[in-house]
This record gives C-alpha cells, structure tokens and sequence, in this order.
C-alpha cells in the first residue's frame, strides 16, 4: 500500500463559520506596511480551531526598527489571537527571523501564550510533522532570506507595487490577488532558492525522524510528498494572504484568501487516499 497526494479546488463561503483541528500561520509582519492586518482579521474572525501554531515573523520586529508603523488592525489581530486563546483554543508562538527577540523567551510564555524554538505536532490521522519557522535553513544554503535572488531592493520595489496594486483592485471592488506571488512565480532564481529550500527542510524532518514538516518563510504556500515526506508551508498574509489548516480526520488544506468583499475561501485541499501497490 501507497499514499498519493490529490489537490482538490473549490469555494467555501465563510458566513457559516470554519471550525478546524488545527490551524497554521506565519509571516503575518505585523507592524510592517505590507502586512494585510485587515484580511488576516477578518479570517481570524469565522475561524475556530484546538490548536493555533503562529510559525514565526509574527511581528516585524525589523521593520519597526526601521520606522514605528502600527495602526490599530494590527492590534486587533493580536487581540483576536488572545480571544480564541481564552476560549479554549492551545496557541503555540514559535519565532522566526522577523521577530527573532522572541526566541529569548523560548521555553517559557508570552502572555500566557507557549514559546518554543520548534514543535512536533501530531495529526489526527497520527502523522508527526515538525514544526518550525525556517530561516534556520538559510545558512545552510548561503542566503540571507528568501527573499535574496530578487535582490534587496528589487523586493522592496515589488512590495510597494504589490501594496499599491492591492488597494486599487480593493476601490475597484476586485477580489484579493497577489502581484507579488505571480512576480516570485516568474523569477528563475527565486523559484530555484525555493526548491533547495524545500530539500533542505524535508532533510532536516528525515532527522527529526518524522512524518513531514511545517514551516513558513519563504511565503509560498504549498502542500506535497516528496520521497515519502510530507513538507507544508503555511503561506503569509503579506503576499498571498494564505494558511494551512488540518481538519477533524486530519485531512491538511491550503486555504487562500480570495475576497474580502464576498468573504469567500479557496480552499486548497489535499487528502491522502490508499491505493494498492
């Protein structure tokens, strides 16, 4: 016996509420000018889950360096992740790059919140996934983030179209889509950075002696088996405004935020089914 991994695309309209096992998200950079606070909110809003993994780049600590930039749906949004918290939901913080001050307080907790430098969660279908943010991979492969074969500036440039595009199609009544992601998608060098990336953190849950992993960073949202490893990047809400979801029988999805207007879901999902050899 095999498992196969088949995608399945539809909509599902979110007014009824979405109930899941568990819930992925990372590279949400609140406090940065390119985080879409105001989907991601609405999303947390519908949603309801046992477990809340929040993967990393959570708050962006680097932009804020920067510049002080924080209106007030990124303080809901945080707002929001603590309603569902005191409602029963077992949120896990793991830190990423972005908001690498954090990591000091691994093993302890955030406002009553878990920290942890990684996690190893396990599936209702019984598989074990590590779970981590990812840049720890970025030394092993000489880069400095993802985000380096587009070129600093060539990001910061793509980002601020990206914001610019997004607010027009938002006047224009158009659903959500990513000018980013499409960009990414048609950048040989990124494309390939990506692919190593994949390698590297399948190899590192081979290590682990796991079932697969989950990780973000990279902000390319994604479901697949490779050589028997199960690898899930939960997305971001800066480009693609994505997570990855488990369901009660332990089914994972990619869910992508298509519209904020009508409140509709793409729901990306991906079920394992048994086939003789």
């Amino acid at each position: 016996m095999h498992s196969r991994m088949r995608a399945i695309d539809d909509e599902w309209s979110a007014d009824s509420g979405m109930r899941h096992r568990t819930i992925w998200l990372s590279d949400i950079h609140l406090g940065s000018r390119s985080c879409q606070a105001n989907q991601l909110l609405r999303f947390l809003e519908q949603v309801e889950c046992e477990w809340l993994y929040l993967v990393g780049d959570v708050i962006d600590v680097v932009a804020l360096k920067r510049s002080v930039y924080w209106p007030e749906s990124h303080t809901l949004v945080i707002r929001r992740i603590l309603e569902l918290q005191r409602a029963g939901t077992k949120v896990i913080y793991i830190p990423g790059n972005h908001d690498d001050p954090f990591r000091a307080f691994a093993d302890s907790s955030l406002a009553g919140i878990p920290v942890c430098r990684n996690m190893i969660h396990t599936t209702a279908s019984g598989k074990r996934l590590l779970v981590l943010h990812g840049d720890e991979m970025d030394a092993e492969l000489h880069c400095s983030s993802g985000l380096k074969p587009l070129g600093r500036f060539g990001y910061v440039l793509l980002m601020a179209l990206h914001r610019n595009f997004s607010r027009l199609r938002t006047i224009l009544g158009l659903p959500y889509w990513s000018l980013a992601t499409e960009v990414k998608k048609r950048v040989g060098g990124a494309m390939t950075y990506m692919r190593r990336y994949e390698a590297g953190m399948i190899e590192l849950a081979r290590r682990a002696d796991v079932d697969g992993v989950v990780c973000g960073h990279i902000h390319h949202a994604t479901v697949k088996t490779v050589d028997g490893m199960l690898y899930c990047n939960d997305g971001d809400w800066v480009e693609s405004c994505s997570c990855l979801v488990e369901y009660a029988n332990g089914q994972l999805a990619i869910l992508r935020w298509a519209s904020v207007e009508k409140v509709t879901v793409t729901r990306d999902v991906t079920t394992i089914e048994k086939q003789a050899a």
